[in-house]
């Protein structure tokens, strides 16, 4: 199957589910369709309908490649150890599941395509407004048919969305007091599917994330790559859909990356 043709099939799945199966349940889940998989951790009816869909979708756009989902792996973390080799789909069926449960936006339907570990295609759905971002690896990054191009806010400091609820306070109030005076801080979107075509389209400069699950950021991580931007630890290592280690920054331009590390981590 070609790229072209790939993304079609992919591009439709995605759209099918979000009209057939989550917005019918926006604003309107009974108390009984809404659980904690985990402490903290919200799954919805919609959620698991929604991989269901997409897991046997794929299976038949690619039949050689394993599928990892958000929700299997909830039930079998042991799936993330099949990523490092051969083809894998990674699937977050509705990222921004706490937003979705409230009944608020954003959310999102995230793929990823990964070959031996590295993202070779992501695509990131908005079924409430139909913005379809994707990106092949070496090919560029679109919202629907046209390309984009990163560029940075045009105001006196740069604008960061800094995800900092899951660290430390102690930790939390040292990134804060770097910050101040240097980055302009915004409210998080509690939805990477939202939070990196925000990097790519100009409305944020950076974000930064302590928790790192695989399919919250690989197609994310490659859209913003391909449109200009950069993913990687605050350290520089480079982001791998395989490393679950904590911490994650990324930038609109590699030159605001530099200068968020340096701000944040020196």
């Amino acid at each position: 199957m070609t790229m072209h043709s790939l993304h079609g099939a992919v591009s439709d799945l995605m759209i099918e589910v979000g009209r057939e199966i989550i917005m019918p349940r926006f604003q309107a889940l009974a108390a009984h369709e809404i659980s904690e998989k985990s402490p903290g951790e919200i799954v919805t009816i919609a959620d698991e309908e929604s991989e269901e869909r997409i897991a046997e979708q794929l299976s038949r756009i690619l039949p050689e490649a394993r599928i990892v989902g958000e929700e299997a792996t909830a039930a079998d973390a042991s799936l993330l150890d099949t990523l490092g080799a051969g083809l894998s789909w990674l699937v977050d069926p509705v990222d921004g599941t706490t937003n979705f449960s409230e009944g608020k936006t954003p959310f999102a339907v995230m793929i990823a395509l990964l070959e031996d570990g590295e993202a070779q295609a992501g695509w990131i759905y908005d079924p409430v407004t139909q913005r379809m971002c994707h990106a092949h690896r070496g090919h560029g990054a679109f919202v629907g048919d046209e390309r984009v191009r990163t560029e940075p806010t045009k105001g006196p400091m740069p604008i960061a969305a800094l995800g900092m609820h899951f660290l430390p306070a102690e930790r939390r109030k040292m990134l804060e007091e770097r910050a101040s005076g240097k980055l302009d801080i915004v409210a998080i979107p509690r939805c990477a599917g939202e939070q990196y075509p925000r990097l790519a389209l100009g409305v944020n400069d950076i974000s930064l994330y302590e928790r790192v699950l695989p399919w919250d950021h690989a197609p994310g991580a490659l859209f913003l790559s391909e449109a200009g931007g950069k993913t990687a630890r605050p350290d520089g290592t480079p982001f791998s859909p395989t490393d679950q280690r904590p911490g994650l920054l990324s930038a609109a331009t590699p030159q605001l990356w530099e200068q968020a590390a340096e701000i944040l981590f020196a």
